[in-house]
């Protein structure tokens, strides 16, 4: 299969036996590695896993990417795989061979041997545990269906050995585990993103109703196991009672989160209290006046110091007012997008809490309305619908017309809070790329054009 620049190639490195042998095509020049094309824009592992299956008819698990030394002169990418199917029977022109037998004379391509040894290396340190790779290594699926299984046997259920594995990382996993009843889901994870392990297992203890339910959890592999939950995402063809219901579902989490803000700081998410982002405006426009500076290119003009200095007065005073509109801070997910929302009938449920955050609940709201813009055909009724089913649910906390105008001054809060969530604008190095300049210096002008909008509209508003 050849799909050309639609595809990327990657070259296969299939163990078997703890890793110890490896699964090579025979030619009479010499050794090769076995490949698939693999369609870009898409999840890797599921695609390799099912490649090998439908050419090769083996069971594989995908453990990490290796990468080749020679990345600039070969288009091909590298995978590490294990066949679990102890003792499965080499596919024609293929055969198993003992790692520590090969030598780079035996290949095709030399830089294959080099590859395969770099490979082997790592993956002996995950085995041994000197560098952290608890998916890294070989026999890893076998312990978590061993657990699985010991966590659910009281409940009735078992595995039946047929899953999805959906990422490939050495500390990192997503798998969809088939059962003799619902299906499960296995997530564990890693850095940069630990922090979604504590978050996940707090929302579920006290926010049962919002997230999947956890049966299970393993501290040591940062992991959770959590039923299956049935719902569709939301798209350009929702109607818009269930957009309402993921507003007013979101409405409600927040609220039943008021109180809980210091425990979900605790637990990881990002402290972006109205306190905080204060806190913050007069740094990062500083780096916003540098970053202008620098700017080479005519247009689109860059943002002279003085309109920085006017945008920061526009920013505190508009987070000053969500305190004046007695507006607390609650849960929030920075990354609210219809991938992360899963719907029910009347339920929704909240996945992925890695970039969960403290602050302002609407900034959460405004993400789900930017998401409806890119999905829908802006109309007149949607958008104001969306929001008198948010602001409805706050009625009883938060006085309605004050939740009004935080709404209408809150895209200018949400870019603020998008762009100083991450930590890009802090880092000399990434400052350094044209690319995060670049996207940071767009992110400061349209802080400003919607600055001088929220002003426009608070004039029309006195006249």
């Amino acid at each position: 299969m050849n799909r050309g620049s639609e595809s990327d190639t990657y070259r296969l490195l299939i163990h078997q036996v703890d890793g110890t042998e490896l699964l090579l095509r025979t030619e009479e020049r010499g050794l090769s590695l076995p490949s698939v094309e693999v369609a870009k824009g898409e999840r890797v592992a599921p695609q390799v896993r099912k490649a090998v299956k439908d050419h090769w008819g083996l069971e594989t698990v995908c453990l990490f990417s290796a990468s080749s030394s020679q990345v600039a002169l070969s288009p091909a990418r590298y995978e590490v795989l294990e066949s679990y199917g102890l003792g499965d029977e080499p596919p024609h022109g293929c055969d198993w061979f003992p790692v520590q037998s090969l030598s780079e004379s035996s290949f095709l391509d030399r830089e294959e041997f080099r590859v395969i040894r770099s490979a082997r290396d790592r993956l002996e340190s995950y085995a041994s545990g000197r560098i952290p790779g608890t998916f890294g290594k070989p026999g890893w699926l076998r312990e978590v269906f061993k657990w699985v299984d010991s966590e659910i046997a009281a409940l009735g259920l078992r595995t039946t050995g047929q899953f999805r594995q959906l990422n490939a990382c050495p500390t990192f996993s997503l798998l969809r585990l088939e059962t003799n009843g619902p299906a499960l889901w296995f997530k564990a994870v890693g850095e940069p993103n630990l922090r979604e392990y504590p978050i996940t297992i707090l929302l579920a203890k006290h926010f049962p109703a919002f997230v999947p339910r956890i049966i299970a959890n393993q501290k040591d592999w940062n992991a959770w196991l959590a039923t299956e939950v049935e719902g569709t995402h939301l798209d350009s063809s929702s109607p818009f009672d269930r957009w309402a219901a993921v507003a007013r579902t979101l409405a409600d989490l927040q609220i039943a989160s008021y109180g809980q803000t210091l425990n979900l700081i605790d637990a990881g998410s990002r402290d972006l209290r109205v306190s905080s982002l204060v806190g913050l405006v007069d740094p990062f426009l500083e780096v916003m006046a540098e970053l202008m500076e620098q700017q080479t290119q005519v247009s689109p003009s860059p943002l002279c110091r003085s309109e920085l200095l006017e945008l920061g007065a526009r920013l505190e005073a508009a987070l000053s007012e969500f305190g004046i509109y007695g507006i607390p801070d609650t849960l929030g997910h920075l990354d609210f997008n219809p991938g992360n929302i899963l719907i029910s009938g009347d339920r929704c449920v909240f996945l992925d809490w890695a970039e969960a955050s403290v602050g302002p609940p609407c900034v959460t709201f405004q993400f789900l309305l930017e998401h409806l813009r890119q999905l829908r055909v802006p109309d007149r009724f949607f958008e104001p619908g969306l929001a008198l089913a948010y602001i409805e649910r706050w009625r009883f906390l938060v006085d309605p017309e004050a939740m009004s105008a935080a709404i209408a001054a809150v895209p200018l809060i949400a870019l603020f809070t998008y762009a100083v969530a991450g930590n890009s604008w802090r880092e000399a190095a990434r400052l350094r790329h044209p690319s995060s300049a670049g996207h940071l210096r767009s992110l400061a002008r349209r802080m400003k054009r919607e600055a001088d909008a929220l002003e426009e509209r608070k004039a029309l508003c006195l006249c």
